[in-house]
């Protein structure tokens, strides 16, 4: 074989075959690795800050349950999050505020790639952002009217995100807040602008905004790993609270706690809570359900309820924030 077709078979070799050979083994390394990381619906693990430029082609690679991952048109893919997040009874304009955020917090994903390295994101509401096909949604019982009205409401805002200082923006949302939203520095420890305690009125038809939860005296204190002496209602001690009303810290055994690791410990619907001791039990009443930083889709609901639209709930629930399009 002469000298240049030595030279360009290895080209062909490097240029074609390694590459695809690289590639079969990355598929078969995350090919089992799970869909899951961490913990609740689009809400649990801190804010990556990272801005970038936005893309321009409108799909999105979302990773399936069984570790492929399929391209998906956006506006198609996040149908099946309202169908997933919303109730079915929304109003067009709280529709409209949850596509809106639910395309930024998937434009930034895409941007940071910070969930997977298969796909921008996943269906699973307790690490991205949840999802629900059109047709597993009518095979449900769903109804045909609820997808055409869902789908027209991620069409009328297609392309649309939220950005701070020309960068998008850490989408986060979740269910309810129980009257106000909490600073992403008393959940997270980063201080992040448009991401503070705001008040969040009309969500007392929210099936989460209040809850009762009770202990016995023995399993509360083994949850938490601690030995306190007496009566529950000699355990507790000095509270703090977040700009949000959540607890920040409280004194409990003479040991302190924070607020979100005792959400973690007790499984409680959020921060926001109080407790109430009796000689064997211990009460705790929560407000809300979830992390409580962003939007709340109850929230919007009863804004948009109010009469306002989705850019007045968008700016109310991420201030400081603008409103663009990537297609443009």
């Amino acid at each position: 074989m002469k000298g240049k077709d030595k030279i360009w078979l290895m080209a062909i070799i490097m240029g074609v075959i390694v590459p695809g050979l690289i590639f079969s083994v990355a598929e078969k390394l995350y090919a089992d690795k799970p869909a899951v990381d961490t913990d609740s619906s689009t809400q649990a693990a801190a804010p990556e800050h990272n801005g970038g430029v936005i893309a321009q082609e409108d799909s999105i690679l979302v990773l399936q349950a069984n570790g492929t991952v399929e391209k998906m048109n956006m506006d198609t893919y996040l149908t099946g999050v309202l169908l997933g997040e919303m109730p079915a009874d929304f109003d067009e304009e709280a529709l409209k505020a949850q596509a809106v955020v639910a395309r930024t917090y998937a434009k930034k994903r895409e941007q940071t790639g910070a969930k997977h390295i298969q796909g921008a994101v996943c269906k699973v509401a307790s690490c991205c952002q949840s999802y629900c096909a059109p047709e597993d949604y009518l095979q449900k019982g769903g109804k045909q009217e609820t997808v055409e009205k869902f789908k027209n409401a991620v069409e009328s805002t297609t392309g649309q995100v939220l950005t701070y200082q020309e960068k998008l923006i850490e989408a986060t949302y979740f269910s309810c807040s129980g009257g106000k939203t909490e600073d992403a520095l008393a959940v997270w420890g980063t201080q992040i602008p448009y991401l503070q305690a705001v008040d969040s009125p009309g969500e007392e038809n929210a099936t989460h905004y209040q809850d009762h939860m009770q202990f016995s005296a023995q399993e509360f204190a083994t949850r938490l790993g601690i030995n306190p002496k007496g009566t529950p209602g000699t355990w507790f001690g000095r509270v703090t609270h977040t700009p949000g009303g959540g607890v920040d810290t409280i004194v409990i055994g003479g040991k302190v706690f924070q607020g979100v690791d005792l959400r973690q410990k007790l499984n409680l619907y959020s921060t926001a809570f109080s407790v109430v001791a009796t000689a064997n039990t211990v009460h705790i009443y929560t407000k809300g359900f979830g992390h409580r930083v962003g939007m709340s889709q109850y929230g919007a609901e009863a804004m948009a309820v109010s009469g306002s639209d989705y850019a007045e709930i968008l700016s109310h629930y991420y201030p400081g924030t603008a409103m663009g399009s990537y297609l443009d």
